[in-house]
């Protein structure tokens, strides 16, 4: 099984697919989609829109985990945020694969065992868990990491 997890944005989207074979996890790829900022927002879903089908292209993902829009205070950012993963779901769905959504804070409980961590917490975790010594890990990719484990998480404890 490979899990592909989501962080959706508009300046970085963060992707990490995770291979599972016999209960061990491996990491497949990782990585920002990062469209111009100066970019039209059409422009800027096509550029995450065109990434995304080349990943799942290349890596055949059998799930797609990904962040739930957070509910701030500013309507606008989630309103955009929403295009974003619209473009991201309607990828995997064009190609049979199911789509599961959790929000930051199941997320960060699953990964650290605090839902309100930070995300250098987050990231420390996912460091650890994978062994990865790279100074240029980003967030968008250790959070993307840390939405397909949670699933990974999820899976296991359906299974109890």
């Amino acid at each position: 099984m490979i899990l592909l997890g989501i962080d959706p944005g508009l300046v970085q989207t963060g992707y990490g697919l995770i291979k599972i074979k016999d209960n061990t996890k491996n990491i497949l790829d990782y990585g920002t989609i990062s469209p111009k900022k100066s970019d039209s927002l059409a422009q800027r879903l096509n550029t995450i829109h065109e990434d995304i089908s080349y990943i799942i292209k290349k890596h055949k993902p059998s799930i797609m985990a990904i962040e739930e829009v957070f509910y701030g205070k500013n309507v606008k950012s989630a309103l955009l945020l929403g295009h974003a993963r619209g473009v991201l779901m309607v990828n995997a769905s064009k190609k049979s694969i199911p789509v599961f959504e959790y929000s930051a804070r199941k997320i960060k409980q699953s990964i650290t065992g605090n839902g309100t961590a930070h995300k250098s917490q987050v990231q420390f975790m996912i460091m650890k868990e994978f062994n990865i010594n790279n100074s240029n890990f980003s967030y968008d990719a250790s959070d993307a990491l840390a939405i397909a484990l949670c699933h990974f998480n999820q899976i296991k404890i359906n299974e109890l």
